[in-house]
This record gives structure tokens, sequence and C-alpha cells, in this order.
């Protein structure tokens, strides 16, 4: 079974729906925050995830109008709000999540 055949694409409407995954992540036992990754993908703004790792690998990703323009998102651990900031901020109840820009990958998204 080759890498790319164990990796499972879902694709989001939204950032809400995309930003849910890490938030369900961030409160798991493990409590691992996955990274959000940017990259310029057959001309679209490809912005995802990546969770699992044995048994299979689960890309969670939404293709954006517009690159991101901040560097972090702000995510509220309560509510689930968010907004995009340019750096780490000081709030104990919102996680900041780097959003971080890959110059290739060997993903193929649908």
């Amino acid at each position: 079974m080759s890498a790319e055949s164990s990796t499972t694409y879902l694709k989001y409407k939204n950032y809400d729906d995309l930003l849910k995954v890490i938030l369900y992540s961030s409160q798991s036992v493990l409590g691992v925050v996955p990274l959000i990754y940017h990259v310029n993908y057959n001309n679209q703004h490809v912005v995802f995830a990546q969770t699992g790792t044995i048994g299979g690998v689960i890309v969670h990703y939404l293709v954006s109008k517009d690159k991101p323009v901040k560097k972090f998102i702000e995510l509220k651990r309560l509510s689930g709000e968010f907004n995009f900031v340019d750096k780490i901020g000081s709030d104990s109840m919102s996680l900041y999540i780097p959003i971080l820009e890959l110059e290739a990958s060997t993903l193929k998204f649908p």
C-alpha cells in the first residue's frame, strides 16, 4: 500500500468547519493541535491541516479565494470563534495556530 493510497482527503466549505477539527483535536487526550498550512496548488489557495498517523493520514482542507494575509489564527476554545492575527496573543482561552506557508507539497489534492 503506497503512502498516497492511505491518505484520505476531506474538503470543507469554510474555515468554521476546518477549525472545528483543530478544536476537537486540541481537546483530545493527547491534546495535539494540528498546524495549518497554505500552498498554492494548481493556481488555487489550499489551506489544510493533517491528522492521523498509524493506519492512515487524513488531510482536512479547503480552497480559499485568497491567500491568508495574517500569520496566525486565534481560535477561542469555548465558542469556536476565530480571527486572523499577526502574532500570538495573551488570551489563555484561545489557541494560536500558525499558518505555515509551503513552497510545495507532495500531496495531491482531489
